[in-house]
C-alpha cells in the first residue's frame, strides 16, 4: 500500500463524521480513502463492508450533494473498501462547513480563507467582485489623473488618454459596471479613502531596537494604493533611511542607502499580492535590516524556489496587478524578483531574502549603511562621501566621527529630527545623542532654527572653497 499523502487517507473503520474527508477532498484536487487500513498500510479489514456499500454513497449524496464511487477490494481474506473522490468545481458543505485537504492534513475554512475559497470556485478573485454600496462618487479624480500621468509617461497609456473622464478610464479596465458601481479594485486603487470600506488597507512602518518588542517609533500610511509606494518612500526617506551626501565634481548626490528602484519593486509587490480581506502591509526597520510583511499565500504549486526561478506571473489581483502594469510600476512577466536581487547585487548588496511566513511571504531587506557600530564595512562610505564634501570651504579640515557623518545625514533628510530619535538609530544613549548634535552645531555643520519645540536643524552646506 502506499503511505498516506495529499490524495490518501487510511481509518481503520468507517465513522459519519469521515464525511469531512470526503468533503475536503471535493473542495481540493480529489483523492481516495480506504477503510479498514491502519495508519501503517496494513490491511485490517472492515465489518459490515456491504452494508458500508450502500450507506457511504448515499450519505454523501444527501449530506455532501456529491457522488463518491465505493468499491470492495480483499487481501489476505480481508475485505476492505476504497472510496474515490473527485474534485468538484463548486464549493462543497458538511452541514454548513467547508473542509479542505492540504497536505495530509483536514482543515476547516473559515473567515478569509473561506471567502478567498468560494471565490476561487466561482473563478473569480476578491479585487474583481463588484461591491454593494460604493460608486464612482468615491473615486478621486486626482488619483485617476496621476494614473493616466504616470502610463503615458512610461510609453503604457496614449496621450489621446490624457483627457479620459473618470468613468471612461475605469470602464476601459474593466472597474465598474453598467449600474454604476466599482469593483473592489477600484476602490483600493483610486478611492478617496478606501479604509473606510476595507480595514486593511495601511502600511505599518516601524523603527525597532534590538528585537521586535522594541518599538520605538511608528508610521501609518492610508489612502489609495496607487500612491502609495511613493508616501511610503517619502516617509522611509524623511525618518528611516540614510541618504549618505557625496559630490561628484560641484554635484551634490544624495542616494537613498539601499537601491530605491529595487526597493520600490519589493513595495509594489507587495501592495500588489497583498491579501486586502487580511492584515495590513507591516515594515519593520532595524538597524542593519529592513523585514517587509504582507499577508497571502503563494499561487497553488508555486514556493519561494519557483519565483527565484524562472516562472510565469500569477498575481492575486489581476485587476491591480493590471493598473500598476499600466502605469508602468511593474511588469508582467513574473521578473519582478529576478530584478530585485539584480538591482542589490550590483549595487554591492546581499541580495533580499523572501520566505513565507504567518500566512503571508516575507523580505528581509539588507540596508546598505548599518545604523550602529556594529556593522563597520559600509560606514567608510558614508564619511567618506559626507567629509569629501562638507569639509571644504568653511569647514575645510574639520573631521567628523562615524556617527557625526551618520547624524549630518539623517538631519539633511529629516530636519526635524530629535535626539530621542536619534538614540534608536545610533544605538546610544540620550545624553551622548544630545552630544553629538551640540558637537556639529559647535563645528558649524548644522543652526538651530526656531524654537526647541517647534524649530528645526538647518544643514550648513555651502562648500564653496574659497
Amino acid at each position: 500500500m502506499q503511505n498516506e499523502s495529499q490524495n490518501i487517507e487510511y481509518k481503520e473503520s468507517w465513522r459519519d463524521e469521515y464525511l469531512k474527508w470526503i468533503c475536503g477532498f471535493a473542495n481540493a484536487k480529489g483523492g481516495r480513502i480506504f477503510i479498514g487500513i491502519d495508519d501503517d498500510g496494513n490491511v485490517v479489514g472492515v465489518e459490515n463492508a456491504k452494508r458500508l456499500m450502500e450507506d457511504i454513497p448515499n450519505k454523501t449524496r444527501d449530506v455532501l450533494g456529491i457522488v463518491a464511487d465505493t468499491n470492495m477490494h480483499t487481501k489476505n481474506d480481508k475485505v476492505y473498501l476504497e472510496i474515490i473522490v473527485e474534485p468538484c468545481s463548486v464549493p462543497v458543505s458538511y452541514h454548513g462547513q467547508y473542509h479542505y485537504r492540504s497536505g495530509s492534513t483536514k482543515q476547516e475554512l473559515k473567515g478569509v480563507a473561506l471567502q478567498e475559497f468560494i471565490l476561487k470556485k466561482m473563478g473569480k478573485q476578491w479585487d474583481d467582485v463588484l461591491h454593494e454600496t460604493a460608486t464612482i462618487d468615491c473615486i478621486d479624480e486626482h488619483a485617476i489623473r496621476y494614473f493616466l500621468r504616470k502610463g503615458i509617461d512610461n510609453g503604457r497609456i496614449t496621450d489621446e488618454s490624457v483627457n479620459d473622464t473618470t468613468e471612461n478610464v475605469l470602464d476601459s479596465l474593466g472597474l465598474i459596471s453598467s449600474s454604476g458601481k466599482v469593483k473592489n479594485a477600484a476602490i483600493l486603487l483610486f478611492g478617496r479613502r478606501p479604509q473606510k470600506y476595507f480595514t486593511g488597507v495601511q502600511f505599518k512602518i516601524g523603527r525597532f531596537g534590538v528585537d521586535e518588542s522594541d518599538l520605538m517609533f511608528q508610521d501609518v500610511v492610508e489612502g489609495n494604493i496607487l500612491q502609495m509606494a511613493d508616501e511610503v518612500i517619502r516617509v522611509l526617506k524623511a525618518k528611516y533611511l540614510i541618504s549618505p551626501i557625496h559630490y561628484e565634481g560641484m554635484q551634490r548626490k544624495e542616494p537613498l542607502e539601499i537601491p530605491e528602484d529595487a526597493f520600490r519593486e519589493i513595495i509594489y509587490n507587495a501592495i500588489v499580492h497583498k491579501q486586502y480581506s487580511g492584515a495590513p502591509i507591516q515594515m519593520r526597520v532595524y538597524a542593519d535590516h529592513i523585514e517587509l510583511w504582507n499577508e497571502g499565500l503563494l499561487p497553488d504549486g508555486y514556493t519561494i524556489e519557483t519565483l527565484l526561478g524562472k516562472h510565469s506571473s500569477r498575481p492575486r489581483n489581476h485587476n491591480i496587478a493590471e493598473v500598476f502594469y499600466r502605469a508602468g510600476f511593474i511588469e508582467s512577466w513574473g521578473r519582478g524578483i529576478k530584478k530585485i536581487c539584480g538591482g542589490f547585487v550590483s549595487a554591492g548588496l546581499s541580495a533580499p531574502v523572501f520566505k513565507e511566513d504567518c500566512g503571508g511571504v516575507l523580505v528581509t531587506i539588507p540596508r546598505g549603511v548599518a545604523d550602529n557600530t556594529t556593522q563597520n564595512e559600509a560606514k567608510p562610505n558614508i564619511n567618506d562621501g559626507i567629509n569629501d564634501g562638507i569639509n571644504d570651504g568653511i569647514n575645510d579640515g574639520i573631521k567628523l566621527s562615524e556617527k557625526e557623518s551618520i547624524t549630518l545625514s539623517l538631519l539633511k533628510s529629516n530636519p526635524t529630527m530629535t535626539a530621542k530619535q536619534l538614540t534608536g538609530i545610533l544605538s546610544v544613549q540620550l545624553r551622548q545623542a544630545e552630544r553629538i548634535m551640540d558637537s556639529l552645531k559647535q563645528k558649524n555643520f548644522i543652526t538651530r532654527i526656531g524654537s526647541r519645540k517647534t524649530g528645526y536643524w538647518q544643514v550648513n552646506d555651502n562648500k564653496t572653497k574659497i
